[in-house]
C-alpha cells in the first residue's frame, strides 16, 4: 500500500492504553449481461483507515478516508473521546488481553495468478454464457454475472501487531428462466451467486462454465414438465449447494454470541441458543460435526488474522452432536465467559469489526453418494436454494430449492418442481442419518450475509457433503 500504515500510528499521542489501525483498500469490477446484452460495467474503488482505541477499559472506533496527519489525528481522538463517553456505561471491562500482538501475512491461493482477462474478454465469455443458457425457444430469459474483488488489508497497533493480508475474490451467477404457458421455472447455477471462490481466474475457464450453463438451461427446461413436488413426511436429501443456506441459517447465525448476548435482537434478531447449551446442548445427531475454519484454501472466507488481529485457527463448535464453541470474538468472549474464534470482522474500513461467522463446514462422513440414495426406498433429493424463511430466533425454518428428484427404491428417478421443506433447528438436525463422504463435499459461499447497525454485507463460506435427514416435512404445488 502506499500509505504508511507505521508512520500514522506513530504521530497519533493519546493517553491510550491501546491504539489499533487497521486500512482497507478495496477495488471491484462488475459485469452483468442479460440475454446476451451487456446491462452493467462497473468498477468501485474504497481506501479508508479505521481507527479503534482502548481507553479506560472500552474501546472507541472512528474512520476515515482522508489520509493525511491532521485528519488522522483527529480522528483518532474522535475515537478516544468515544471510548470514554463509553466508560461511564460499561458493563464489561476490557484490556490489552483482548488485542494480543500478531504479525505475519496472509495471500489468497492464486492458482494462475499470470492469467489476466480484459474486460472485452470477460464480457464476450458472458455473453457466450448466456447463448449457452439458450437451449431452446422455451427460455424466456437469460442471465451472466460476474464481479471481481481485490482487498488488502494491513493491520498496525501500539502493542506491536503489524499484519498484511490481500484476498481475490470472484463471484460469478448464471441463470435461465423457462417458461411454457403459465408455468415458469428458473434454474441457476447453485442458487444465486452461491459459486463465490478465492482463487484465481481459472474459474472462469470457458470450457468450464459453458458446459455448466448448457446444463443449466437444459434443467430450466426439464422443470416445466416436471412433476409437482410431493406433499409428504419422508427422508430428505440435501446437496451441498442447499447445505449452503442450512448451515447458515440454522447454525451460524444462532451461534454468534454477540446475537446471544442481545446486541442483534433489535435488527436481525436473537438466537434460541443460551449460554448455558454450550458443553451441554445435543444440537444434532452424532453424525453431526461442524468446524469454523478460515484455513481451507480456496474457501470465501478464509484468512490467516480476523480484523483485530486475531490469529484465525480451525475449531470445533459441534462435535458428535455437541455443542462446544461460540462464533466470538475477542470481547464477546470476555462478556460471555464462552470460548470463541477469530471472528471479529468488518465490511470496510469504515465499519469495526463484530462477531461474523466465516467458513461455516460440515465435516464429511463415510456414506458415498450412492449409498446415501440406495439406502432410502422413497424421499426426495433436493438441489439450490431458491427461497428462505426463519424465525428471529433461528429456530423455525422454511426453504425451498430449485431442483429435486424423486427417490424410489434407492434410485433418482422423476424430477421434481417446486420442492420445498420445513423444519425446527435442533429437531431438523437431530434427525441427520447420513453424512457423505469426502468425496461428495463441494464448498459455496455468499458475499451477502447481512448484519449489524449501521448494516454489514460480508463474504461467507460454507463447504458440506451430501446429507440425508429422516422425516422431513416436504411439500410443494401438488394438491
Amino acid at each position: 500500500m502506499d500509505f504508511d500504515l507505521n508512520t500514522a500510528l506513530e504521530s497519533i499521542d493519546l493517553p491510550a492504553e491501546w491504539i489499533g489501525l487497521r486500512e482497507v483498500r478495496e477495488t471491484s469490477t462488475t459485469r452483468y449481461v442479460r440475454d446476451g446484452k451487456p446491462q452493467a460495467n462497473g468498477r468501485n474503488s474504497t481506501h479508508g483507515v479505521m481507527i479503534e482505541v482502548l481507553a479506560q477499559g472500552q474501546f472507541g472506533y472512528a474512520s476515515t478516508n482522508r489520509l493525511d496527519r491532521a485528519s488522522l489525528e483527529l480522528t483518532a481522538e474522535s475515537a478516544f473521546n468515544q471510548a470514554i463517553a463509553a466508560s461511564k456505561w460499561s458493563l464489561d471491562r476490557f484490556t490489552t488481553m483482548q488485542r494480543p500482538k500478531a504479525v505475519g501475512q496472509y495471500y489468497s491461493p492464486f492458482l494462475l495468478s499470470s492469467q489476466v482477462m480484459s474486460a472485452k474478454e470477460i464480457n464476450d465469455l458472458l455473453i457466450g454464457i448466456c447463448t449457452a443458457l439458450k437451449v431452446s425457444d422455451r427460455i424466456v430469459k437469460t442471465s451472466a454475472y460476474a464481479e471481481i474483488s481485490e482487498v488488502e488489508t494491513k493491520f498496525v497497533s501500539s502493542n506491536g501487531s503489524d499484519i498484511y493480508q490481500k484476498f481475490l475474490y470472484i463471484v460469478t451467477d448464471f441463470a435461465a428462466t423457462a417458461q411454457d404457458g403459465n408455468t415458469i421455472q428458473k434454474r441457476g447455477d447453485h442458487g444465486w451467486a452461491a459459486r463465490c471462490n478465492q482463487a484465481g481466474l481459472e474459474v472462469l475457464a470457458e470450457e468450464l462454465v459453458l458446459a455448466r450453463s448448457r446444463q443449466i438451461g437444459e434443467q430450466a427446461v426439464e422443470l416445466l414438465s416436471a412433476t409437482e413436488c410431493p406433499n409428504i413426511t419422508t427422508s430428505l436429501v440435501l446437496a451441498p449447494d442447499q447445505m449452503l443456506l442450512q448451515i447458515h441459517e440454522s447454525i451460524g447465525h444462532p451461534l454468534e454470541i454477540d446475537r446471544i448476548l442481545g446486541d442483534e435482537r433489535n435488527y436481525a434478531g436473537s438466537s434460541f441458543v443460551q449460554l448455558s447449551d454450550f458443553g451441554n446442548l445435543v444440537y444434532g445427531s452424532d453424525l453431526m460435526n461442524i468446524t469454523f475454519d478460515p484455513s481451507v484454501s480456496g474457501e470465501f472466507a478464509s484468512y490467516a488474522f480476523d480484523d483485530i488481529g486475531s490469529a484465525a485457527t480451525r475449531e470445533y463448535l459441534i462435535k458428535d452432536g455437541i455443542l462446544l464453541r461460540g462464533l466470538g470474538s475477542h470481547e464477546s468472549q470476555i462478556r460471555s465467559n464462552i470460548s470463541g474464534v477469530a471472528n471479529a470482522r468488518a465490511s470496510s474500513w469504515n465499519r469495526p469489526a463484530i462477531d461474523r461467522m466465516a467458513n461455516i463446514n460440515l465435516e464429511p462422513g463415510d456414506s458415498t453418494f450412492d449409498d446415501t440414495i440406495g439406502s432410502i426406498e422413497r424421499g426426495v433429493y433436493m438441489q439450490s436454494n431458491l427461497s428462505w424463511s426463519i424465525d428471529d430466533y433461528r429456530n423455525k425454518f422454511q426453504f425451498g430449492c430449485e431442483y429435486a428428484k424423486l427417490i424410489e427404491n434407492g434410485k433418482l428417478t422423476k424430477t421434481l418442481r417446486n420442492p420445498n421443506y420445513r423444519g425446527i433447528t435442533n429437531q431438523f438436525w437431530r434427525n441427520l442419518t447420513k453424512v457423505g463422504d469426502r468425496s461428495t463435499v463441494e464448498a459455496y459461499g455468499s458475499p451477502f450475509c447481512g448484519k449489524g447497525e449501521p448494516n454489514q454485507t460480508i463474504r461467507v463460506g460454507h463447504a458440506s457433503p451430501v446429507c440425508l435427514f429422516e422425516n422431513i416435512e416436504v411439500f410443494g404445488g401438488a394438491s
